[in-house]
């Protein structure tokens, strides 16, 4: 799958299909909402429904870090999404993928779901943080939030961008959002849906049309 690059803040991201922005200099990935253990949530809540997402989240993150060879994983918030989600199937999953990618330095600005199912079990390494978290000229939280110290990358509202076509068709998809001093990016984790963003003119737009990141003007 093919990245899109795109200059923030003075410096070059890699955007990927797979709903993560990388940034080469620091050899850095990052996503947010990675929501892991909702399938268990919801099943503990008597909703019938297949397993599977959290495996494929991770998946899909072991691709992106050997595909970009990066070296840190920025997490932006809400990585575990309940504590009835924190089934030992979902934390042996996490584990297992750990074990997997064990020089990979992991951090997690804590997002609301964060503050309610608790920290990663201590094993995994995780170095969790309050937000703001400076990596100048970034700023990580998980609410999208302009900062003082530099321009922030954000999670949280799971965007996605409504196209319309010439003969009434539409199409809603995933995307990531960059405003003038907040950028955010869409949710990583299966199962997380969506939510439909009013971007204002001159932000930009790069919305996931299949295996493909493509600027939209607006």
């Amino acid at each position: 799958m093919n990245a899109l690059p795109l200059t923030i803040a003075g410096e070059r991201l890699l955007l990927y299909p797979e709903r993560a922005a990388y940034w080469p200099a620091r050899r850095t990935l990052v996503i947010t909402d990675t929501h892991w253990g909702k399938a268990a949530t919801m099943r503990a809540a008597a909703i019938p429904i297949p397993g599977g997402s959290t495996r494929e989240s991770l998946n899909r993150l072991t691709q992106l870090i050997e595909r970009t060879t990066a070296r840190r994983l920025v997490m932006l918030g809400d990585s575990i999404h309940a504590r009835s989600g924190r089934s030992p199937q979902t934390l042996a999953e996490i584990a297992t993928w750990r074990g997997r990618h064990a020089t990979l330095d992991l951090v997690l600005i804590r997002g609301n779901h964060d503050q309610s199912a608790g920290d990663p079990p201590a094993e995994l390494g995780i170095h969790c943080f309050d937000a703001p978290l400076v990596d100048g000229p970034f700023v990580y939280r998980h609410w999208p939030k302009g900062s003082e110290e530099g321009y922030t990358l954000s999670g949280h509202l799971h965007p996605a961008i409504r196209l319309h076509g010439r003969a009434a068709e539409s199409a809603k998809l995933a995307c990531f959002w960059f405003g003038p001093s907040v950028g955010v990016l869409p949710a990583f984790g299966g199962l997380t849906g969506t939510a439909i963003i009013r971007p204002n003119p001159g932000d930009r737009i790069c919305a996931i049309a299949g295996d493909e990141v493509i600027p939209i003007r607006y």
